[in-house]
């Protein structure tokens, strides 16, 4: 260990732009034995390890980096894989630089061990060798069922089947897996990664109803009576609004229907034909990794132009610097600080352009982040064939929430005990975005993980 002296941090590969851009394969070669060893023993196993104070999930970061230095990938499979439901999906979507990566000692002067691409090679090397999570099969009465089959809903799952409580997951939608299947792209993560956890799962003991959306083709009082508790996880997918004339212009899109239609085109499943960009100047406003996701799908996708406005500056965006650096290398065009005032609509009610306003960084607020100013006069059009608003997510609030005594904020967000995750209606816990509002994987899957704990403690003791 502590090789940081002799061995440089190194990037995992990345396959050629002329060659990515064509295609929705994952865009990041696995890390090799040599090289995940290489760069594991570059840590120095800090008495007090940032990295693992800075993951949600509390990972054994210096743990498994120091098993995977001493090449023992058995044990490094096994560190993995027991606080996080599905680390192989963590070590490629999660945003290290602002995570256990930007928190790592080296930062300062010799650069952050590569810990995301190591913990893909752990779980990815693992399976290749025969290696998988271990359960114990259903060993008692207890049933469970979950809402959902997000990031939140599969890590509930994974840890209620690990205590051996039988699980029956609940998903409206065609597959499992939520935003992980059908909100990040296939050049991201791809969906083979979240089949097998789930197909783990099922052989584990789930049962998995698809096509089933709850209030609707099944009452919750149903759900409710046939289960001991009950974990909701159904995200936060209300695309936001911006608020401003001409948006609801029919070639102005919702960021997530434009990436589930393209995920259902990838699959060769029927898609809305309007969601085909080719040939197209296509404007993605707002600056987090799911504008990111839209901008880079739009390049595969063959649009003429595709450009991104931000109303903060680079430094600013909230996304993953990495994705934005992606997304720049495959030929994203970026304007920033703008923001969009209206969008101009054509004799027909089209969108043909968007009016922003430029914009300048001034004082700081409470929070310490510096307020966005206008400067007047400085209007002009960004013209568009289509425009994508990618402006964050709302949790929606289905009818069966109110109807149960299940209390959500202000916002729409289910309310919880923040120690147990149980939500105002005993017996019924939840987590991830429909709680927080929309946040990272990582952290609904800490909910998922809590939530199930405080489960199999109420259920089993």
């Amino acid at each position: 260990m502590q090789e940081f002296l002799n061995t440089g941090r190194i990037n995992p590969e990345k396959r050629l732009v002329v060659e990515r851009v064509r295609d929705f394969k994952e865009i990041y070669e696995v890390f090799d034995k040599d090289r995940a060893s290489s760069q594991s023993d570059r840590c120095i196993q800090c008495g007090d390890p940032y990295c693992l104070n800075k993951c949600p999930l509390h990972n054994y970061i210096p743990q498994w980096l120091k098993s995977v230095a001493e090449k023992d990938l058995e044990f490094a499979f096994r560190l993995s894989n027991e606080p996080s439901p599905f680390p192989e999906v963590m070590g490629r979507v999660c945003p290290h630089d602002r995570l256990c990566e930007g928190d790592c000692t080296l930062n300062d002067g010799h650069g952050a061990i590569t810990i995301g691409s190591i913990e893909t090679f752990i779980v990815e090397e693992g399976f290749k060798n025969g290696l998988k999570p271990e359960f114990p099969g259903i060993t008692t009465d207890k049933k469970v069922a979950i809402v959902g089959s997000g990031p939140a809903g599969l890590s509930a799952a994974t840890y209620l089947l690990r205590s051996g409580i039988a699980v029956t997951m609940y998903e409206r939608s065609d597959r499992a897996g939520g935003l992980l299947t059908y909100g990040i792209p296939n050049f991201k993560l791809d969906k083979k990664v979240v089949d097998r956890r789930v197909k783990l799962l099922q052989d584990a003991g789930m049962k998995l109803v698809l096509n089933t959306e709850v209030g609707k083709d099944i009452s919750f009082d149903e759900i409710a009576d046939n289960h001991d508790a009950m974990f909701i996880g159904i995200g936060a997918t209300v695309g936001k609004k911006a608020g401003i004339s001409g948006e609801n212009a029919a070639n102005v899109y919702k960021a997530m229907d434009y990436l589930t239609n393209i995920q259902r085109k990838n699959f060769k499943l029927t898609y809305d034909k309007k969601f085909d960009f080719k040939d197209l100047d296509v404007v993605v406003i707002g600056g987090g990794d799911t504008a990111m996701d839209c901008l880079r799908t739009a390049k595969r996708e063959g649009a003429r132009s595709v450009t991104c406005l931000y109303r903060r500056d680079a430094h600013n965006m909230p996304g993953s610097q990495k994705e934005y650096k992606n997304a720049m290398e495959e030929g994203v065009d970026f304007t920033f600080c703008v923001s969009p005032k209206d969008i101009v609509l054509n004799e027909s009610g089209r969108a043909i352009a968007v009016e922003v306003v430029k914009t300048t960084l001034g004082a700081k607020d409470e929070s310490g982040r510096q307020k966005m100013e206008e400067i007047k006069g400085s209007e002009y059009r960004v013209s568009a064939d289509v425009i994508i608003m990618s402006l964050g997510f709302d949790p929606s609030k289905p009818s069966f929430l109110a109807e149960n005594g299940i209390e959500t904020n202000s916002w729409g967000g289910i309310i919880i005990d923040e120690e147990t995750h149980e939500t105002t209606t005993s017996g019924v816990y939840a987590g991830g975005d429909c709680y927080r509002g929309a946040d990272l994987v990582v952290t609904a899957a800490f909910d998922g993980r809590e939530a199930a704990r405080s489960i199999v403690k109420s259920l089993l003791g």
